[in-house]
């Protein structure tokens, strides 16, 4: 006899297997993977719902919530850049800045700037790189940044990381600038003002160590008198000079007396 649908064993494992499809894709839309170094913002019909998730695994509503990834590790970015000096030359250099998005900021992110990765550069450091850098170099000379570029790189960086504070959705970690490009005839210059700033240098060391000496000279010669240049005379004497000063301050001689061939 046959089942009264008509459809046998065969029926019931398509059911079956129907059921067993269904249930995977239910999971696949339920259980996420956030890589390592990423976290994930969940949205509900568009809407940011709780924090960020954490890497690993994850679960969310299928069919109505979605996530995005960012990557919260350092990232290195290079900003080719050009900008006015005080003296209103041009200089032309690469800032390479490495920062970190804030991972409790991923959510607040998603809502007010970005909603993924390749938009956190664009939208939120390079403004605020460019604003500094410009910020920075406008209160310098160009041979003032040329000769002190490192110290106006810390500039920059402490003034980058200052303006990306008012937002707080990322961590300055580093900033390098390279490749300082300027017209040659200034460049001329700025070498003939470094020589001739050594050369005043070392004329004031020289300057310095000439009164240290003059100095030492000085006190040395208020120090000595009669009784001390004896006590120096004793110290060297070998015994056996036949010249030898008498001791100063002896009574009844206006000046040192000697004692020659051992005979007063």
């Amino acid at each position: 006899m046959r089942p009264a649908n008509g459809d046998g064993p065969g029926a019931s494992f398509q059911v079956i297997g129907a059921v067993a499809v269904a249930l995977l894709l239910l999971l696949t839309q339920t259980i996420f993977i956030v890589p390592a170094g990423n976290v994930a913002v969940v949205t509900t019909l568009g809407k940011v719902t709780g924090g960020q998730r954490s890497p690993g695994p994850n679960i969310k509503a299928p069919l109505i919530q979605a996530t995005s990834l960012f990557d919260v590790r350092t990232q290195v970015r290079p900003e080719q850049f050009s900008t006015l000096t005080k003296d209103l030359q041009v200089i032309e250099a690469t800032a390479t800045v490495k920062y970190a998005i804030k991972p409790s900021e991923a959510a607040r992110i998603f809502e007010t700037i970005a909603t993924d990765n390749s938009q956190i550069y664009a939208r939120i450091i390079q403004p605020s790189l460019l604003k500094a850098l410009k910020s920075v170099f406008s209160q310098y000379e160009l041979v003032t940044i040329a000769t002190e570029w490192n110290s106006i790189s810390e500039l920059v960086q402490d003034k980058v990381a200052e303006e990306l504070s008012k937002f707080n959705y990322v961590v300055v970690q580093g900033l390098d600038l390279t490749g300082l490009q300027i017209a040659e005839e200034y460049r001329a210059a700025i070498e003939q003002k470094q020589i001739a700033d050594q050369r005043l240098l070392r004329a004031q060391t020289e300057v310095k160590i000439a009164d240290q000496e003059a100095q030492r000279y000085q006190i040395l010669n208020s120090s000595l008198d009669d009784q001390v240049l004896y006590k120096l005379f004793l110290d060297k004497w070998d015994g056996q000079t036949s010249v030898v000063p008498a001791l100063p301050g002896t009574p009844g001689t206006s000046a040192p007396s000697v004692i020659v061939n051992g005979r007063r």
